[in-house]
């Protein structure tokens, strides 16, 4: 089902390829505070006017949006459902229990946790719940591929824990396992923290957790970037593994912007306790009920569908892209991003964004393996495919996109962007076909 002003479902966009969804209409808004809507008006052309390529990003459904903008958002609900700070949370409690439950079925969890604000905000819960300030923890290295809160020296997890980096094998770019035990049993950490930002291979759980029990260290897996793929059955499901799995429910879930936790009734009070009252005060009830929309509609067999076009367009993308000249890490992907090194075409990550945004392409620049140039710069670029996917694109769309992402880096003086034949003008025409916001 479509409705005015939002993107359609995953199975709208499945079945048509190009939606016949009106754009937003914020015409009301524009009567309070033209300033402001003028602003949304420009964000949506900026969104429907190019190609959104950030592996982080996506468009939600019609009823996930509608969610967000309830009454729900005026509701203070300190605590757990049954167990309120505040009166009057009767009905959010049913939402919030409802979310709940839809996860633990999606994903085969005995307990979870919907009120992380953030993924960040999720792993934070995580390591307070299972370590104190001045435990070893193990983690992917930022420079690999780790995330900020693996044990960046600027985020709370580098300055409260002691965070030692494991790395990727030089001849092939997958993770290698053997450091990891070899760490492991060396530092004997706390925990080790599975996942990655740029890694776009699926992780061998079933090895990450042989390790963790041979030091007695808590498994925590940070599947931000994958749990809309579990969701979908296009990617292991490390609930089975994991002491705890941290995820966000934007991205390939395609939910609102916020974070969750699964886990065992062992560690569910822990985990419990460590988001309220430890890292967080009341929860967003209307994020709340969204991500029980996005659960709802993440067990659905359209969404098993579009997650595996999400990867087929991937890999399309992904062979694409070293036809072009780049250089796909690993040489591929099992997941919705690629990173592709752009020395080979004689630009680091952050000219290459800059080429790219010249012509309405969005994409993030990244650091590789090994990489020689400053983290500001990198060598690479992060590309991801679940908004094109949720658009309706397919394998010849990416490699069309692609194509012109080739264009793109080998215009270093913008000559070939702009003009009616330019490279700007079939960007747009190919995101015009696929508009998740089509105009009025």
């Amino acid at each position: 089902m479509s409705v005015a002003g939002l993107p359609p479902s995953p199975s709208d966009v499945l079945q048509r390829a190009a939606p016949a969804t009106a754009g937003p209409d914020f015409g009301a808004l524009a009567e309070r505070d033209p300033e402001l809507a003028g602003i949304l008006a420009a964000e949506t052309d900026r969104q429907r006017g190019g190609l959104q390529l950030i592996a982080a990003e996506n468009f939600t459904s019609p009823a996930v949006l509608a969610a967000l903008g309830s009454p729900l958002v005026n509701k203070y609900a300190e605590g757990y459902p049954g167990r309120r700070h505040h009166g009057g949370c009767e009905v959010v409690d049913r939402a919030e229990q409802l979310a709940v439950d839809r996860a633990k079925r999606l994903f085969g969890a005995e307990h979870a946790n919907v009120q992380p604000y953030s993924g960040s905000s999720a792993n934070l819960a995580a390591y307070a719940a299972l370590l104190v300030p001045g435990d070893t923890v193990l983690a992917m290295s930022l420079e690999h591929g780790g995330h900020l809160t693996h044990g960046s020296a600027a985020n709370f997890s580098g300055r409260w824990f002691r965070f030692a980096g494991y790395g990727v094998r030089p001849d092939t770019g997958l993770v290698d396992l053997d450091q990891v035990r070899d760490l492991a049993l060396t530092l004997r950490p706390k925990a080790i923290v599975c996942g990655s930002i740029s890694y776009p291979r699926h992780l061998d759980y079933a090895a990450f957790r042989r390790i963790a029990d041979e030091v007695d260290a808590y498994l925590v897996v940070d599947a931000a970037h994958t749990i809309g793929l579990v969701a979908g059955g296009s990617a292991p499901n490390p609930v089975p593994y994991a002491d705890v799995v941290c995820a966000t429910t934007h991205k390939v879930l395609r939910g609102p912007r916020g974070g969750l936790i699964l886990t065992g009734a062992a560690l569910a009070r822990r985990i419990d306790r460590a988001v309220f009252p430890f890292s967080q005060g009341g929860p967003h009830m209307n994020t709340v009920a969204a991500k029980a929309v996005a659960f709802a509609e993440a067990a659905a067999p359209a969404f098993a569908e579009y997650t595996r076009q999400v990867v087929a367009n991937a890999r399309a993308l992904a062979d694409g892209l070293a036809d072009e000249g780049l250089e796909p890490a690993t040489g591929g992907t099992d997941t919705h991003l690629v990173a592709a090194g752009t020395r080979p075409l004689g630009v680091d990550g952050l000219e290459a964004r800059s080429r790219c945004a010249r012509a309405g392409i969005v994409v993030d620049k990244c650091s590789l393996p090994f990489d020689e140039r400053p983290r500001s710069s990198g060598s690479g670029i992060r590309v991801g495919t679940s908004s094109v996917t949720t658009q309706g694109m397919r394998e010849p769309q990416m490699a069309e996109a692609a194509r012109l992402i080739g264009r793109a880096l080998r215009d270093a003086d913008g000559t070939r962007a702009s003009g009616p034949d330019g490279t700007a003008a079939a960007v747009a025409a190919l995101a015009a076909a696929h508009s998740p916001y089509p105009p009025r």
